[in-house]
Order: structure tokens, then sequence, then C-alpha cells
């Protein structure tokens, strides 16, 4: 009887150590999607941000004071060079011309009168009718008179000037402001502004650049640095670059404060349609067409102060390339060094994907994204570029 129960109990226990020794399967490998980097020929572009100034701007104040007779133009019009703007009362200013006038008429004849006493006075010296003495007094009250004459023509030409300045007309060509100075109103000399104009085609884009990039392009281009190179540049709205100009200034001297240097481009403006004070961005090239890796922003791994890509090698293992980065192009990161033509970055699955670890790889391909082109990366330090096409 117990050889029947002993023999009950040891058949569970037999098929409990057979299933106990039975191993559990491993997992499949992860499965991620590789791809070659992108080969494509790039440009750098430095991006920097400024507003538009205008090339002139002039505040028309009046040379002489007076009441205002006449305003001649309307708010914010064009205006050409020369252009009559406004009237100042001139009958002061012709009252003072006259008066000089005759002042000039009256030296003129007092000199006449010098010459005439002066011939006389030497012909009775030679018949001995009269002393040196008085020949001399005359050449004095002629020279006297010529001084005169000259200061009283001197007061015909300042009162003509006087006069000629109660009419007001446009310095420069451009788009004038509003009036700030009605008939009626009185206007002092070299004080009152009256308008303003501004000459808006070619229009100036300010802009301040880092001391790097300075040292960059001067070494890259000579002395002159970036001075005639072409830019372009959008507006706050837009998404492309569709404003082109040259580089027309870069100061003489680097500010101690910000470690920036001042420089403007010059844009055409033919429609007027870019006024001073918008904003904008500007790029400017900065390398000539280069050949270039590219790679998903996103594939990049950052390990504290590193940046990392993550590759599979022929064998089906994950490994990892430090890297160094360069701007964006369309999307896609620019891989200065460490990573090959030949690599297989992983550009999906990135989580599932551990170093020295196998996985299975889906083939995928990496693809631009045009529309990320308009898009500028500011990231990378001032000595770099921060963007390129």
């Amino acid at each position: 009887m117990r050889k029947h129960v002993w023999g009950v109990l040891l058949v569970p226990l037999i098929g409990l150590a057979a299933g106990c020794a039975k191993k559990t399967p491993s997992p499949p490998p992860p499965t991620v999607v590789a791809a070659p980097p992108l080969q494509r020929q790039v440009s750098d572009w430095d991006d920097y941000v400024g507003r538009f100034e205008a090339t002139d701007s002039v505040d028309v104040r009046p040379r002489v004071s007076g009441y205002v007779q006449r305003v001649s133009f309307k708010d914010g019009q064009l205006v050409r060079r020369g252009q009559p703007l406004f009237q100042i009362d001139p009958r002061p200013y012709q009252a003072a011309l006259d008066q000089a006038a005759g002042q000039e008429a009256r030296a003129a004849a007092t000199l006449e009168d010098a010459k005439v006493e002066l011939a006389r006075s030497q012909a009775l010296l030679a018949a001995k009718a009269t002393s040196q003495q008085d020949v001399d007094s005359r050449r004095a009250a002629e020279l006297q008179a010529e001084a005169d004459l000259k200061a009283a023509r001197a007061q015909v030409a300042t009162a003509r000037l006087n006069l000629g300045f109660t009419h007001i007309v446009a310095p420069i060509e451009g788009r004038i402001s509003d009036s700030r100075a009605q008939p009626g109103n009185l206007v002092t000399q070299d004080s009152t502004v009256m308008t303003t104009v501004v000459a808006l085609d070619p229009i100036r884009f300010a802009f301040q650049a880092p001391e790097d990039l300075l040292l960059k392009y001067q070494r890259a281009n000579g002395r002159n640095g970036s001075d005639g190179a072409p830019v372009q540049i959008r507006l706050q709205d837009e998404t492309s670059y569709s404003w082109n100009g040259r580089i027309a200034f870069v100061d003489n001297a680097v500010d101690n404060g910000s470690g920036t240097i001042r420089a403007y481009a010059l844009a055409p403006n033919h429609a007027l349609f870019l006024k001073p004070g918008m904003f904008g961005h500007m790029r400017l090239q900065s390398s000539t067409p280069h050949a270039a890796l590219l790679v998903p922003d996103q594939a990049v791994v950052t390990d504290m102060t590193r940046q990392l890509l993550d590759v599979v090698t022929p064998g089906g293992v994950v490994a990892q390339r430090p890297v160094q980065l360069g701007p964006l192009v369309e999307g896609l990161r620019v891989v200065r060094s460490g990573l090959q033509a030949s690599d297989r970055v992983i550009i999906s699955g990135i989580q599932r994907a551990r170093p020295g670890e196998k996985v299975t790889v889906i083939a995928g391909r990496i693809a631009p994204n045009p529309g990320a082109a308009a898009q500028p990366d500011l990231g990378p330090p001032p000595g770099s570029a921060t963007f390129s096409q």
C-alpha cells in the first residue's frame, strides 16, 4: 500500500522537475530604422537680426524766421530734390533786400565822388596848388569808399539769401512726413522742425556682427572682410528670403562693451515697400559650396557635453559615434566630423537601441524638408555658421 502512495507522489514531482529544467526563450532584438547620411553640396550662412534704416533722413528746418504762408505738398507724398515745400512770408526780407540795395547804391556813389576828388587833388599837386597831405587824405577817402561798397554788396548778398530762404524746398529725394507747420504758424530759424524727408531707395539693413565672425570673414576674404558680399533678407511675416542686397559698410572699431561691430547692407527698394524701423532676418554666405553629411536633428543624442549618433555596425550591433555638428539645412543637421558616408545612422527607434546590443535593422532613407529651410537655427556658437543652404 505504501509503495503505491509513493509512486503516486513521485509522478508530479518528476514532472515539476522536468518543467524547471526548461529555459525561458530570450526576446528578439529590437527593431530600428537606419539609413546612411544624406550627402549633398551646401553653403554655410550666418544669420543676423536687424532693422531697416533710411540711407538719408533730413529734418526740414527754416533758415529764416517768419510766418508760414503756404504748404505745397501732401502729407506722406514722394518728393524730388528741390521741390517746393513751404513758403514763409517774404515781404520783410524783400524790404531788407531793397534797403541793402539802396545802401549799395549810396556806397557806389560815394566811391565815385572819392575817385573824382582824388584825381582833382593830384592835378592840383602837379600844379603845386595843394599839398601832399591833401592828396593822401583823398586817397584814404577813396579806399574807405571802396571798403564801404564791398560791405554794402555783402549786405545785399545776405539779404538776397534770406529772401531765397523763405522758399523752402526738399533737400533730398524721398518720402516726406506730415507737415508740422501750417499757414499762419510762426517758425523760428534753425529751430522749428517743419517736416522730415527720408530716402528709401536703396534702403539700409543695419545689424551688429560679433567679433569672432568678423575675424572669420577677414581671414577668409582679406582685410575688407565681407564688404560687398551678397546678403538675403526676410521680413518678420515672411517664410523665405525674398530681399537681396550687399554689404556696404563695416565700422572701423569693435564696441568694447558688447564685443560687436556695426555694419549695414544696402537693398534695392524700388516699390518703397520697405520702411525704416522694420524688423528682419538677414543671412550672409560664409563659405563656398562644399560636400557635407546630413542627418535628422532628432537622431542626435546629447550626453553631457557631447553630441552622439547611434550607428549600426556591419554585424548588426549598436555603436555610438561622438560627432561635431554644424548648422541646419532644410531640417537636417550637418555633421562636420565623426561620421562616415558608409555608416548606417539610426533615425527611428533610438530609445530601443542600446550600445553593444544587436538590433534588427529596417532600411530607411533620409530626405530633406524644404519647408524648414526658412527657419534659421541660432543654436551653434557665433564662430560657426548659423544657417546653411
